[in-house]
Order: structure tokens, then sequence, then C-alpha cells
């Protein structure tokens, strides 16, 4: 087994710039073998189980009882969210109450599509509004933290946020978007830190936020993946696995029926999510998130290797959008378009610099995982 060095993943994209990354004897990046020789031969999904999908929706029903709705799920306007509803709604037959969490980073387009998407589908939509002067201090914590994982302050308050209405409203299933078709190479951790961590949450805050945080909702990890899951039977399913979920039919889907507009990448329906993964993390700490979405499209038979490494020749955003983006955060930030280039130069640090519970989590994930529970307690 070879380390990593200056290589690139002779299937995938993924390169050296991912951490830790290791190579068999052929070339071939670990977490790539993996999938390949482990997880795709038992995915069954690329034309549908029909009959997993309908113990699902059975098991879904049936403990829904006489509830207005039998799940609950998050709509960002993104393409795994809005076809996940479409699913849910058109093909399974479920009731599902939908939520969005307004973190003051919404895109044009993302609030179009979800508007649209409920309309045609004559749904309510609860919309939970973060208080802005504290996900303003939240977010500045984290960039003055000097931490890759800058985009937690609006992840954390949409996962916070899906199992607190979950359990107002006394639902047990809830729809997850995540799955195989498109994720199925990780992130990697020191980028990509679980955002459910809160000894690491309440630490950088500590460190460099400015205010108490009342209203902002916070959950911490054992309660909504023990304390719900287990007293509550708050369950999570994903229902992306268990249909054919392929991302340019999907998003030809949802433009003919919905009139959804597509994005230019994963995660660009959220224009700090833009900011982070088009500019942020490339710049700052040389690791461009498109090598992992375009490996897992690569393992997943939607996208081939050369028009990937085509791709990546440029970068994701052009200069005018970077200038752009940058006027825009820092408005938003109400700070100045140098305090903002100002963060890109303090010192690197990563979760491991600060508390965490990283090994907690990682204990929790593999108890989980042997039982069948659960892939993973990220997110």
């Amino acid at each position: 087994m070879k380390k990593s060095g200056t290589m690139r993943c002779s299937v995938s994209v993924l390169d050296s710039s991912f951490p830790g990354l290791q190579f068999d004897s052929e070339g071939v990046a670990l977490p790539v073998k993996h999938f390949l020789n482990r997880v795709k031969p038992k995915w069954q999904a690329e034309e549908g189980d029909a009959g997993l999908t309908a113990k699902m929706v059975s098991r879904i029903k049936s403990r829904a009882g006489d509830n207005e709705y039998d799940s609950i799920l998050g709509l960002s306007g993104g393409l795994d969210s809005s076809f996940m509803l479409h699913v849910a709604v058109n093909e399974l037959g479920l009731k599902p109450l939908v939520f969005h969490v307004d973190g003051g980073w919404n895109s044009e387009r993302a609030v179009q599509n979800i508007s649209r998407m409920v309309s045609a589908l004559g749904l309510d939509l609860y919309t939970e509004v973060i208080d802005w002067a504290e996900m303003r201090d939240f977010q500045l914590a984290w960039f003055r933290a000097g931490v890759p994982h800058v985009d937690i302050p609006q992840d954390h308050a949409f996962v916070a946020t899906l199992y607190q209405y979950a359990e107002k409203f006394g639902i047990r299933t809830i729809l997850n978007g995540g799955n195989l078709s498109n994720e199925g190479i990780r992130n990697p951790l020191k980028y990509f830190y679980y955002g459910t961590d809160m000894r690491q949450i309440r630490d950088i805050c500590k460190f460099s936020g400015t205010r108490q945080l009342h209203t902002y909702p916070f959950s911490a990890v054992m309660r909504h993946k023990a304390y719900l899951r287990y007293v509550k039977g708050v369950e999570v399913v994903r229902p992306l696995d268990l249909v054919r979920f392929r991302r340019n039919e999907a998003e030809e889907t949802l433009s003919s029926i919905y009139g959804w507009s597509p994005f230019e990448q994963k995660h660009f329906e959220s224009r700090f999510t833009r900011f982070f993964e088009g500019y942020w993390l490339p710049t700052r700490f040389g690791f461009d998130p498109r090598t992992v979405q375009f490996s897992s499209l690569i393992v997943t038979d939607q996208m081939k290797r050369d028009e990937a490494l085509a791709a990546l020749a440029n970068p994701s955003l052009s200069r005018e959008e970077i200038a752009r983006e940058q006027r825009f955060i820092a408005s938003k930030l109400e700070i100045s378009e140098d305090q903002l280039h100002d963060f890109l130069t303090l010192p690197k640090k990563y979760y491991f610099d600060y508390k965490n519970s990283s090994g907690l989590f990682a204990i929790g994930a593999r108890a989980l995982q042997l039982l069948g529970q659960e892939k993973s307690l990220k997110k």
C-alpha cells in the first residue's frame, strides 16, 4: 500500500489534497476501492428497490398513526432535498411536514425552487427564521477561529430545527436526503467536521464569539441520536437510496414538472456555501470539494473521469464571481472586504485545535454501524 504523495486516484479524481489519502498498488484511492468493492455491489437503487421501498413506506405510515404528517422533510431548494420531496409525495404517497431554515444565506434561486415545489404539490411550508444578529456573530466566530468548517453555523441550525420540529409535531420519521448516488465518497473530516459537536461549538463561541446566543436552535448530538431515537422513537430514513436517483435525470424531472432551476455546483443553493466551497476552502486550505463530488459521480457511473478532470482544470467561480461573492459576504456580515480577506491570512487551525468530541463520535458511529441503525453520526 502506498501513501499519498502527489498522486491522483487512477479511477476517480481524488488526489493528495485529501488529507491522509492512501492508494493501493494499482493507484486506486482506498475510499474509492471501498465503495466499489464493498458498497456498490450491495446497492440496489440503480433501478429502484420496489420491495424495500414498499416496506419503508408501510412502516412510516403505520408509525405515524393518525398524525396529520407521517414524516418530516427539510427543503433547501437544492437537488437532493427537492428530488426527495418529489419522490416522497408523487412516488411514495407520503404526507411530509415540509420545513425550511432561513439562516440569512438563501439564494434567490433556492427560494424560487422551494416556492414552486410546495405550491405545485399543494403543501404547507413551515419556515424557521434564525435571528440574524445571533447568526452573524456565530458566523464571525468561526472565521476568527481559523478553522476550515466555517459553514457549521448554518448547518447546525438546519439539523437542530429538524429535530425540534419532529418533536414538536410528534413526527417519528425524518426523511434524510443523504444518498449513495451523489455522496458515495465522503468529505474529509479535517475540512468538514461534525456539525453537532456541542463541545467544540461552545469552545469556539467562548474563544471568538462576542455575544450570548439566546434564540439560536442548538441541539446536542446525544439528544437527537440517543434520546429522540431510542426514547421518542424518531427514526431517520434515506429514501433516495431506494429509488433511481441520477443527477441529470433528477434535474430534468424537477425542471419539467415544477420549473425548478439547477445550480452550477452541489450545495450552491446557499450563498454562503457557494462562497465557502467555491472559493474559501480551495483558496485558504487548498482543497476543492469538487474532487469528492465528482468522484462520487464517477464511481456511480454518472460522470466520466476525463470530464471531471476537464472541469477541475478551471476554478468553480470566475474572478468576477469571486469578487461579487466577497462583496456580498462582507456586506452581509457588516465587515469590510479587507477584514474578510484578513481572515484568509489567519493561522490555520482545525477541529483538533479546539475542544471536541471526535473520539465519542467515532465510537458512536461504529456502534451504530454494527447495530445497523445508521451509517454515520455526521450531521
